[in-house]
């Protein structure tokens, strides 16, 4: 549904037909020196979105790029915990410096920022949306080849407020294999779409459980589609994760760096 245009441009999406897109773009942390900028999205959660970023992230790292996280996940932020950063994020007054992980990736998060982490975010979207951008205007990223963007689920204020608001050269939409997919990814696409962002292509994790002791593959979520959707949406498909308890394990104790297999080295190459 639209809304009837007002002139009040300050009320406006990049939607807009009255609004240059451009004029919208929140200016980068004047510090900071970023070349590429790519948001990882799914349009529901619980699809591993997070572990994408981390080993994506990761990959690049390990190729020798200079790389960054923003974990825009505000109520559900998990990036620290996969690289076990658990000191807070300073600041001087008038940037906020992000932590480092062990392998020299830049992360900001709400949780480095709050006194108890575990303690709840509980804010109205308009609050959230501000956080996320205050992660682009005032941290200091110093010289970044690539900074991913973990991306809260759905289509709602702060995807919205990525969008509009950070110069997001490229979406990697990361879905699963169950019978949602195709309404799942559509939306996606379509907020894409009206943002006016390409999509780089689709990412299906849990796609199969690989059996350690016979090599066979088990669909534990169903036989996948996404190829056929890919296919009626004109994307590309990137990569099809398999479950894999080793990368879940790596999530939970800070170790996503040392995973000896990453999956998305392939992506990587892909991006790079």
């Amino acid at each position: 549904m639209s809304e009837e245009c007002t002139h009040d441009c300050s009320t406006c999406g990049s939607s807009c037909e009255h609004v240059d897109a451009k004029d919208l773009i929140a200016p980068l942390n004047r510090d900071s020196t970023i070349k590429h900028v790519y948001a990882v999205m799914s349009g529901k959660g619980g699809v591993g979105k997070s572990s994408v970023t981390a080993c994506l992230a990761a990959a690049m790292a390990k190729k020798g790029f200079k790389v960054g996280i923003m974990d825009a996940d505000i109520t559900g932020p998990s990036i620290p915990t996969a690289f076990g950063v658990q000191t807070r994020a300073m600041g001087d007054g008038e940037s906020i410096f992000p932590e480092e992980t062990p392998g020299g990736i830049k992360l900001i998060s709400l949780n480095l920022l709050l006194e108890n982490p575990g303690d709840p975010v509980i804010w109205r979207g308009s609050l959230l949306a501000g956080v996320v951008k205050q992660f682009w205007t005032d941290v200091c990223w110093g010289e970044l080849d690539y900074l991913f963007i973990d991306m809260p689920p759905g289509t709602g204020d702060v995807p919205l407020t990525v969008f509009q608001s950070i110069p997001v050269d490229g979406i990697l939409v990361v879905t699963s294999p169950q019978d949602l997919v195709s309404l799942i990814v559509t939306k996606a696409v379509r907020m894409a779409d009206m943002m006016k962002k390409p999509i780089l292509g689709l990412i299906e994790n849990y796609s199969y459980f690989q059996c350690p002791g016979c090599g066979q593959k088990h669909s534990i979520f169903g036989q996948s589609k996404l190829e056929a959707v890919a296919a009626g949406l004109g994307l590309k498909v990137l990569a099809q994760l398999p479950i894999d308890p080793a990368l879940a394990q790596a999530m939970d104790q800070g170790g996503i760096e040392r995973l000896e297999k990453n999956y998305l080295d392939g992506v990587a190459e892909v991006l790079s």
